[in-house]
């Protein structure tokens, strides 16, 4: 991706606002409800937490495959929108991976590399440290035959069918075959104080809003019916569009996810998450709430994440927890429209490493990325939404398409 302007989008703000005034009454109603069902969300889950109950739903890999997972932990994800599948990769395949990926890197002098591009990537642009945590590699034979290992596929295709896709015309998207997503990998190192990431959602900021398509997702949370709204309904996701930036996501993602490298736990700097599943209902509420400005979304800003904060979204706030330990061959889930972060620092003596892979099942939005993403795979480019780093151009032992099995050629859309 070239570098992109980001639009001044002020003036839809203030559009989208008036063209819903006279429902402000109602609205502000609705909010007030939702945030006490928030409230009592966070306090549920911190209740769980310190009574050392399970917060993020926990699914054995070899449940999946039976098919035995059970109608409550079905009705635990559409909760709290996360899911963590554990055993989905042996553990000898996850040690070779993470060697592997140290090998590939040091092979190719990513580090000096790095020091060279270093501000290319916006969404990073506040990593001072002299070595990346965040590496802008995507093509390693790693990554690619982690993405298109039939257990993973399995995995993706269950958590996929608890969303609903059957339209009037038939299903919007195939549950059970995947568009691949190539994303980066993370290698925090101990004591690493330079990646913490604070509360947002990936995907879409100010669009959630201003955006028709959007807008069609969300119709019930702006009618002030939110309790009608369903995170989990997928039949109008795939109208939405972006505000093309190196920090969006264009895909339709079911689930953004990672690979566990390595054991990690909440002391080392990893993932935390607010398990609501419809907590961004009542992030849209509030940007619309009478102390905000006008031509202001609670802060929102066009081309990044969009941002939750103690200031604007302090019931949401009160739920955010980190996921509990996880093992290599571990994978970790949240659905798109969740609130997620990263601590701000790895206290822990072990590497936390994990593989950025989401879920994004066949459909035409995805199909259509593809056709872009399969050329950069070609030529070792970085993936299209990322910024163009192009770090593998260049690198020894990249993946090519003789690394891809059927199941990934049919992945990447070859």
């Amino acid at each position: 991706m070239t570098e992109t302007a980001i639009p001044d989008v002020r003036d839809e703000i203030v559009r989208f606002k008036r063209s819903i005034s006279d429902r402000r009454p109602a609205l502000a109603r609705a909010f007030s409800e939702l945030e006490s069902h928030i409230g009592r969300e966070a306090e549920s889950i911190r209740a769980d937490l310190a009574g050392g109950r399970g917060v993020v739903p926990e699914i054995d890999y070899r449940t999946i495959r039976d098919g035995g997972v059970s109608d409550a932990v079905r009705d635990a994800v559409h909760r709290r929108g996360c899911a963590i599948v554990r055993g989905v990769f042996p553990a000898a395949d996850i040690a070779r991976w993470n060697d592997e990926l140290g090998a590939y890197l040091e092979t190719n002098r990513y580090h000096e590399l790095e020091q060279e591009k270093r501000g290319l990537d916006k969404y990073f642009s506040n990593l001072q440290s002299g070595r990346p945590q965040i590496f802008g590699i995507y093509w390693s034979r790693p990554q690619i035959q982690a993405r298109q290992d039939p257990k993973l596929a399995e995995t993706r295709a269950f958590l996929n069918r608890l969303w609903r896709f059957d339209g009037a015309q038939g299903p919007v998207f195939d549950p059970d075959r995947e568009c691949t997503y190539a994303d980066r990998v993370r290698r925090r190192e101990p004591g690493d104080r330079t990646l913490g990431l604070s509360p947002h959602m990936d995907g879409g900021s100010v669009e959630r809003w201003i955006d028709p398509g959007f807008r069609k997702v969300y119709a019930s949370v702006f009618s002030g019916d939110w309790r009608a709204f369903d995170p989990f309904d997928g039949r109008d996701r795939l109208g939405t569009r972006e505000i093309p930036s190196p920090a969006v996501c264009s895909m339709f993602r079911t689930y953004q996810g990672w690979t566990a490298l390595t054991r990690q736990g909440p002391r080392d700097g990893t993932l935390r998450l607010v398990p609501i599943a419809n907590g961004i209902a009542y992030m849209l509420l509030r940007a619309v709430m009478d102390d905000v400005a006008e031509d202001d979304l609670c802060g929102a800003q066009p081309g990044r994440a969009l941002s939750a904060s103690q200031q604007w979204h302090p019931a949401l706030m009160a739920g955010l927890v980190p996921i509990p330990t996880v093992e290599p061959g571990d994978t970790v889930w949240w659905h798109s429209d969740v609130v997620h972060a990263v601590g701000d620092e790895h206290s822990g003596s072990e590497y936390a490493n994990v593989m950025y892979i989401g879920a994004a099942p066949d459909c035409a939005k995805n199909r259509a990325y593809l056709a872009r993403q399969k050329e950069a795979f070609l030529s070792g480019r970085s993936a299209p939404d990322f910024a163009p780093e192009d770090y593998e151009t260049g690198f020894k032992g990249r993946a090519t398409l003789d690394d891809l099995t059927d199941l990934g050629r049919r992945q990447m859309g070859f």
